[in-house]
């Protein structure tokens, strides 16, 4: 008998995790491991043991007591280069191609929209195709890769710039040298990465950069503007 499938999911909504574990469920190949409802849960649960499959939404909150969406970019970056035999669906309402583009290049395996109904729920046969090594996108996830690079409508930062921002956003009362330790590098680099996406974007302040982030769809609104 071929070992079993190992998934994990990082997840914050119960119902969608009840609706993967039906999903995933359907497969005798596959296992649920973990779930995780916070950003910074993450990668203790893959320590834990291994896992072939992590299923991650990229806005879930980063702990309990901070609603702003974890850092998903670096995260993304460091478990990757940590769990070289990891393989990275992400599963999103997010549809901007900037942000997509950035985590193709950090190096998942499959992107679907929370919407595409016809993936999630062929969800255990997608993730027996990126446990194999193989890719998946959503059809409109494969189309805006293809299509939006040349797209003039939204400044492009790089993938370096994005997630200097998104720390930015995940961690608002943390100064900019813990923020550049936690990227890991100079606080020199991240000043000078933030002001080249301030150009970018033709905004003068980091809020002001953070709430563009957010008219463009790159990160989830903010649950403190939330009615």
């Amino acid at each position: 008998m071929s070992p079993k499938i190992k998934v994990a999911i990082l997840e914050d909504h119960q119902s969608i995790i009840d609706g993967y574990l039906y999903r995933l469920g359907e497969s005798p190949e596959i296992e649920v491991v973990g779930t995780a409802a916070f950003g910074e849960d993450l990668e203790p649960m893959l320590e834990k043991q291994p896992v072939h499959v992590l299923i991650m939404d990229i806005h879930v909150p980063a702990r309990p007591g901070n609603p702003s969406p974890f850092p998903a970019l670096p995260i993304t970056r460091r478990i990757i280069q940590n769990f070289p035999n990891l393989n990275i669906l992400v599963i999103s309402i997010l549809t901007q191609h900037t942000l997509i583009q950035a985590l193709v290049e950090l190096g998942i395996r499959g992107y679907i929209f929370k919407q595409d109904g016809d993936s999630i729920r062929n969800l255990s046969n997608v993730v027996t195709v990126i446990a194999n090594n193989g890719i998946y996108f959503s059809q409109e996830a494969h189309e805006k890769l293809r299509l939006d690079k040349s797209a003039p409508a939204s400044p492009t930062l790089t993938a370096r710039q994005l997630e200097a921002l998104v720390m930015c956003a995940a961690y608002p009362n943390r100064p900019t040298a813990e923020i550049a330790a936690q990227m890991k590098v100079a606080n020199s680099t991240l000043r000078n990465l933030l002001s080249g996406a301030y150009l970018r974007l033709n905004v003068r302040t980091r809020d002001a950069a953070i709430a563009r982030l957010r008219q463009m769809g790159l990160i989830a609104p903010d649950p403190n503007e939330s009615g």
